[in-house]
């Protein structure tokens, strides 16, 4: 399989790293320094795009994928509030796209764990639940793209939480504690705390591989795929 990539930074070069492992080609990487001279030609070197640049140019980026007809892997988060017109678009296009917030194997199991867990706390008010999050300090969006997953399931399940926010205010918000430090990949913690006792789960990433890797798998599974799809569909 013929492999672009959008962003060649760390996780990029990580992905090149496990793509060339498992067997397949990288024929363009696409950065900053040559982004604005890329064509349709170009992109269409590829059998499928793997998208992880900035939360500022995914936008374009997806479009350009699209709009070339190549299938594209999206693993930037901050353009979710785009996502109706991305849809719209894919369908016009025909087009491929499989998106995530998270491509980690473990994190995706860890979502499930979060939404049964809020569903089974929704019956007792005693509990406060709040999260943190930690990344290095190169991550531009904040909350990342995971705790605002984790967050909307919270809230689909506890009914006396409506919103989150990354303030404390009241009691109706999730208050999503994020922060900032040295070079962590990736660490989240759910938090019900109580009077009596506390219940705590947490993910912690170790390295940025299990992101690489499932954004290598979820390229390998969108080939002669059409439409949209995320890791559910893999999980």
């Amino acid at each position: 399989m013929n492999i672009a990539l959008f962003g060649y930074g760390k996780m990029g070069k990580e992905i090149e790293a496990i793509a060339l492992k498992r067997g397949h080609s990288v024929v363009l990487k696409i950065d900053k320094d040559n982004v604005d001279t890329i064509t349709e030609t170009d992109l269409k070197k590829a059998d499928v795009i793997i998208e992880f640049s900035t939360p500022h140019t995914v936008l374009e980026n997806i479009k350009k994928c699209i709009n070339a007809q190549v299938p594209v892997v999206v693993g930037t988060t901050g353009w979710y509030d785009s996502f109706e017109a991305i849809k719209k678009l894919c369908a016009e296009k025909n087009g491929s796209l499989f998106h995530a917030t998270n491509f980690s194997l473990g994190v995706n199991l860890f979502f499930k764990v979060n939404t049964y867990l809020a569903e089974l706390m929704n019956k007792y008010n005693d509990y406060e639940v709040s999260m943190e999050e930690i990344h290095h300090i190169h991550k531009l969006d904040k909350p990342s793209g995971t705790a605002i997953t984790l967050a909307e399931q919270i809230i689909s399940k506890i009914d006396k939480k409506k919103k989150w926010s990354i303030e404390k205010s009241d009691t109706e918000n999730l208050f999503i504690h994020d922060i900032r430090e040295g070079e962590v990949p990736g660490t989240h913690i759910i938090k019900y705390q109580s009077e009596v006792d506390d219940i705590e789960i947490m993910h912690k990433a170790h390295n940025r591989k299990g992101f690489a890797l499932g954004a290598v798998i979820a390229a390998e599974f969108l080939t002669g795929k059409k439409g949209i799809y995320t890791m559910s569909d893999i999980i």
